[in-house]
């Protein structure tokens, strides 16, 4: 059994007034823990998007009709509401799990030694992203699954991953200024694939909301465009992302990039690939929700890969500090000759 200490009066107010304060100076978590925490949060904002797209293939997006409440009596689903009602506060509960995921990668990186604000802010960046589309939900739930709505709540979490990213990125980083190590028309040629990309995600949410999977078995508004039409523009962007894969690799290639860039854009193809057979397959198969579900799940490996080669463009390098001990050693004229 593990001895608890004894908290003072003092002590106490203290973890009140900065719980963070508090446990930073009680503990130094190790880096990989650090890292471990930045990609709990990661894994969580995929999660999260796969299981309210499960809410969504299931029909369950009013299994509990009101919010903040699953009922207007009950706070929790009740067994007469069925499966719907489970599968709707189970996808509810989970975002109490996406919190503790983002918690502890706030708590990590406060708690690291030497402290790197810059961690601690993407962290904060993740939470409040969080509580944000939290609300959101609420709003889509309230305005009874309205599609604009569904699109705007995916995009958030699109947001949110994208800062997860980054966050674990940064963790295997450090805090010098970026180093660029690309030429500057490679670096805007990439760019323009993470713009269409972003485009690509976005009609992809037009053409959810467009298409028969409402999220529930009522009357739910559905966004009044063609869909063969919409469809149709999110293969083509999908295939003009494929494109400018090719060519940043080519062009990658060409300059003689470091094999970072080089991977990450390789790595980013085969998952445009996967993701364009599910596309496909889908589309000739009547959307079953099977393989709409697996590609919600492609389109954040899709995002993934795309950030990953961003970030793969510059380098921060881990800031050395001088030993002084050394460099004194250095500084000292050596002993004349015995002559």
């Amino acid at each position: 059994m593990v001895r608890v200490p004894k908290l003072t009066r003092a002590e106490v107010a203290q973890a009140a007034r900065n719980p963070l304060l508090y446990i930073a100076e009680r503990w130094t978590p190790s880096p990989r823990t650090v890292r471990r925490a930045a990609m709990s949060a990661v894994v969580m904002a995929v999660l999260i998007v796969v299981t309210g797209g499960a809410v969504r293939l299931t029909g369950s997006g009013l299994g509990c009709p009101t919010w903040p409440k699953c009922t207007d009596e009950s706070l929790t689903a009740t067994s007469e509401m069925g499966f719907h009602g489970a599968i709707e506060f189970g996808n509810r509960m989970l975002t109490y799990v996406l919190c503790a995921a983002v918690g502890w990668a706030i708590i990590a990186a406060r708690s690291a030694k030497p402290w790197r604000h810059s961690l601690t802010r993407l962290g904060w960046v993740q939470f409040w992203v969080v509580m944000g589309n939290a609300v959101l939900g609420g709003i889509v739930v309230l305005v009874g699954l309205n599609p604009y709505t569904v699109a705007a709540h995916f995009l958030l979490s699109t947001a949110l991953l994208s800062v997860a990213m980054v966050t674990w990125q940064r963790v295997r980083e450090g805090d010098a200024a970026p180093r660029p190590l690309v030429g500057k028309a490679v670096s805007q040629l990439t760019w323009l694939l993470a713009v269409v990309a972003g485009l690509l995600i976005a009609v992809g949410t037009v053409v959810t909301g467009a298409g028969r999977h409402a999220g529930d078995s009522s009357d739910v508004h559905r966004i009044p465009i063609d869909w063969k039409m919409i469809t149709q523009l999110h293969a083509d962007l999908a295939w003009a992302v494929v494109a400018l894969t090719v060519a940043l690799w080519f062009v990658l290639k060409a300059v003689d990039a470091p094999v970072g860039p080089l991977h990450r854009t390789r790595d980013l193809f085969l998952v445009l690939l996967g993701q364009g057979v599910i596309g496909y397959v889908q589309y000739f198969t009547d959307t079953p929700e099977i393989l709409v579900g697996l590609h919600m799940f492609g389109s954040c490996l899709v995002w993934i890969a795309v950030v990953r080669v961003l970030l793969s463009l510059r380098e921060r390098p881990m800031a050395v500090a001088a030993v002084p001990g050394a460099a004194a050693a250095a500084e000292q004229p050596e002993p004349a000759a015995a002559g």
